[in-house]
């Protein structure tokens, strides 16, 4: 791991600071990079305009009894990733050989936009059970490192 890999991480962890996520332990934040610059930021929380969970003071997931990594759909909550690449869009930053930084491993529906985007390596500190993204990631040939595997590298 280098030094660039190391702060980006650290940058990734304090965006999950900003989460609006009502659910205990949901706190998750990305940063996308090319070049050592960072482009865009994100973390889970409501789409712009609508109330978050954290200010309704619930979470409907919760309240639903909706396990974690299941009906993804029924949530206020845009996910990090999917946050970060919307605002490259919206600002007009191609995404084109970047570095996705994650808090965590990305779920299938943000792996497929991560592809589409043209991110190449996605580099996450804490896995989530979801084995189809890790295959998804692989035939489309996007370079995916758990962090802690490359502190291990020293």
């Amino acid at each position: 791991m280098n030094k660039w890999d190391e702060r980006f991480m650290n940058m990734a962890e304090f965006v999950s600071t900003w989460t609006s996520c009502a659910r205990q332990g949901r706190a998750i934040g990305a940063v996308i990079v090319r070049d050592k610059r960072i482009l865009t930021t994100g973390y889970n929380g409501a789409p712009s305009g609508v109330m978050p969970c954290r200010d309704k003071g619930y979470c409907m997931r919760d309240r639903l009894g909706i396990a974690s990594g299941t009906q993804a759909e029924k949530c206020y909550a845009v996910h990090a990733e999917q946050n970060a690449i919307c605002q490259a869009a919206k600002l007009g930053i191609t995404l084109e050989g970047a570095t996705l930084y994650c808090t965590h491993q990305p779920c299938t529906i943000c792996t497929r936009l991560i592809i589409n985007s043209g991110i190449k390596r996605v580099i996450y500190k804490y896995p989530y059970p979801d084995e189809f993204s890790m295959q998804l990631f692989k035939e489309a040939g996007i370079l995916v490192e758990k962090y802690d595997d490359l502190k291990d590298e020293k």
